[in-house]
C-alpha cells in the first residue's frame, strides 16, 4: 500500500520556508529500506530565524496577542489542533507508522493520545484565568500576598523519534497552554507527523511565530536552539548521553532544562501473581513499541520459585506475537527504527552471548522476514548484574531475566542502576506491592500493570532519568515561572527610619 509522503518545509512565523541551506534527509521506511521521501534539514541560520520569529510572537502587543492573552483564547487553538488530529487520524497513523516503524494499531492510539493531550491541555489553560491571584496568607497583618503565573518566555523542545508525534505534544501542548512561544526540534530520523502538525497549525489560523518547526540533524540544529541565548528553557527528550550535552549548553547561559531520558527499568513477579495475566504485562512492558521506549521494564525480576514456569509462559506469549510490516492487519511487532538502531540491538545481544548469558528465545531476524531492520521479541537469561545488556538500555525487544529469592533481594536488584524513571511490581498482596512503591528509587510505578500512561499523571524520572515532569498540572507547571505579588496595606508609614521631617 504506497502511502503518499507530503513534501515539506520548515515551519517558522506561521509558513513554510525552505531551509536557508536548501539540504533535505532522506526519510527510510525502515520495513522496507527503502528511501520514501524526505525532510528539510535545518541548521543554525534556521534556527536563527525560527527563535527571532517565537520571539516576537511572545511580545508581540506587549504580549496581549498570545503570552499575557487569556488561557481561554489560546485553549481554543489547543483544542481546533485535536479536533484536526482526529479528523486527518487515518492518515496521520500511517505516515508514523512507515516513519518510525510501529505497528499501525499503536500509531493509532498514538494519534487518540496527541488529540486527547491537547484537549487536556486546553482544560488547564482555561483554569490559568482563575489562578492569576492565588492568595497567600501571611503572618504580618500590613501586608498581603498573592502569586501569578506567567509564561517562561521562548521555549526550546527537542523530542525523539520512538513516539514522534505525541513526544513533541507533550511539550508542544503544556508550552502554548502557559502562554510560552516555542520552536519545535522532532529527531530527524522520524519527523514526517510533526511537519503535519505545522499543516495543522496552519489551516487554524495559529497566529504566526507561537509555533515553530525546524527539522534537522542534532549537532546542525538541535544544539543551537539549546544553546541560543534567546531561548528561555529547553526540553528534551532522549538519550542521557544527548541530554547531558543539552543541560551543558543550556548551563553556559543559566537557563532551566527539563530533561526525560533513559532507563532500564525493572519489573517485579513474585509467586503468588497470576502468571498468565503476569506474563502478558511483562511482555507488553517490554515488547510494546517495538521495544523502544524509554520506560520499558527490560529487567524481569522473578521469584526464583516460579522462574521456570513464568519463563516457558512467557515464551509462549513471545512465540504469539505477530512480526509484519508494520500495516499489515494484526502487527505486534514492527521493525526498529533505522539501520543504526538494528546494528546496535543486534550488537548488545551478539554481547551478552559472548560473556555467557542465554539466548532463551528470539535474538534475531525472523526467518520470513529478508528486509527491513526487524528483530524478533528476545527473552535472556543466565545474566549477571556487571553485564552491559543488564545495566544499559538497549532499546529494542530484548528482556533480560534474573531471579530472586526474597523482597529484599528484589529492592536491591531494582534499585542497583544509575537510572531512575519506571518500576513495576506483580503481586495480589497489595501490602508488598506497597512497600515496593515506597522503595523504588523511580518517578513511575506499576502495580499489576506496565506502560500505562494518562495526561492527567506526572512523568518523569530520577538518577540519570533526567528530571522535571511532563503531563498534568506539573506538565504545565514546567514552562510557568511564578512571581510573588506583595502589597502594604497600612497606612501607617514604615517607620525604620527617622522621618527627616522630625530633625
Amino acid at each position: 500500500m504506497a502511502i503518499p509522503i507530503p513534501t515539506r518545509q520548515l515551519f517558522i512565523n506561521g509558513e513554510w520556508r525552505e531551509p536557508v541551506l536548501k539540504n533535505r534527509i532522506p526519510v527510510v521506511n525502515p520495513a522496507t529500506e527503502q528511501i520514501i521521501g524526505d525532510v528539510p534539514a535545518g541548521t543554525a541560520e534556521d534556527v536563527e530565524i525560527a527563535v527571532d520569529a517565537a520571539r516576537r510572537a511572545f511580545t508581540r502587543n506587549k504580549g496581549k496577542d498570545w503570552a499575557s492573552a487569556t488561557g481561554a483564547y489560546r485553549a481554543r487553538y489547543l483544542r481546533a489542533i485535536a479536533a484536526k488530529i482526529t479528523e486527518r487520524k487515518p492518515q496521520l497513523s500511517k505516515l508514523e507508522a512507515i516513519d518510525c516503524g510501529k505497528p499501525l494499531d499503536e500509531a493509532a492510539w498514538d494519534m487518540d493520545d496527541v488529540a486527547a493531550c491537547f484537549e487536556y491541555f486546553a482544560k488547564l489553560a482555561e483554569s490559568l484565568d482563575s489562578k492569576q491571584k492565588i492568595p497567600v496568607p501571611l503572618s504580618a497583618e500590613a501586608f498581603k500576598c498573592h502569586v501569578r503565573k506567567e509564561p517562561i518566555g521562548v521555549v526550546g523542545l527537542i523530542t525523539p523519534w520512538n513516539y514522534p508525534l505525541l513526544m513533541a505534544t507533550w511539550k508542544v501542548a503544556p508550552s502554548l497552554a502557559a502562554g510560552c512561544t516555542a520552536i519545535l526540534k522532532p529527531s530527524e530520523v522520524a519527523s514526517l507527523t510533526c511537519l503535519e502538525l505545522a499543516d495543522i497549525c496552519i489551516e487554524v489560523g495559529l497566529p504566526p511565530g507561537v509555533l515553530n518547526i525546524v527539522t534537522g540533524l542534532g549537532p546542525a540544529a538541535g544544539a543551537p536552539l539549546s544553546s541560543h541565548p534567546h531561548v528561555d528553557k529547553v526540553a528534551f527528550t532522549g538519550s542521557t548521553a544527548t541530554g547531558s550535552k543539552v543541560m551543558t549548553a543550556a548551563a553556559q547561559l543559566l537557563k532551566p532544562v527539563s530533561l526525560e531520558l533513559g532507563g532500564k527499568s525493572p519489573i517485579v513477579v513474585f509467586e503468588d501473581a497470576d502468571l498468565d495475566k503476569a506474563a502478558e504485562w511483562v511482555a507488553f512492558g517490554c515488547f510494546w513499541t517495538n521495544g523502544q521506549i524509554c520506560s520499558a521494564t527490560s529487567r524481569l525480576l522473578v521469584h526464583e520459585s516460579i522462574a521456570d514456569e513464568f519463563q516457558q509462559k512467557l515464551i509462549n506469549w513471545a512465540k504469539n506475537i505477530k512480526i509484519s510490516d508494520p500495516l499489515e492487519e494484526g502487527c505486534r511487532l514492527g521493525p526498529v527504527v533505522s539501520a543504526g538502531q538494528y546494528e546496535k540491538v543486534t550488537k548488545m545481544i551478539s554481547t551478552a552471548k559472548s560473556e555467557g548469558a542465554t539466548i532463551l528465545f528470539g535474538g534475531a531476524r525472523p526467518q520470513h522476514l529478508k528486509k527491513g531492520f526487524f528483530v524478533e521479541p528476545t527473552i535472556i537469561t543466565d545474566i549477571n548484574t556487571s553485564m552491559e545488556i543488564w545495566r544499559e538500555e538497549v532499546f529494542g525487544p530484548v528482556l533480560c531475566v534474573q531471579k530472586f529469592s526474597t523482597e529484599d533481594e528484589a529492592i536491591e536488584l531494582s534499585n542497583d542502576t544509575h537510572f531512575g524513571l519506571a518500576a513495576a511490581v506483580i503481586s495480589k498482596d497489595l501490602d508488598r506491592c506497597d512497600r515496593m512503591v515506597k522503595a523504588f528509587n523511580v518517578g513511575i510505578v506499576w502495580v499489576n500493570c506496565s506502560q500505562p500512561c494518562f495526561c492527567e499523571a506526572p512523568w518523569g524520572g530520577n538518577k540519570r532519568s533526567g528530571f522535571g515532569r511532563e503531563l498534568g498540572e506539573w506538565g504545565l507547571d514546567n514552562y510557568m515561572n511564578v512571581k510573588q505579588v506583595t502589597q502594604y496595606t497600612s497606612d501607617d508609614p514604615w517607620g525604620w527610619y527617622q522621618s527627616p521631617s522630625k530633625l
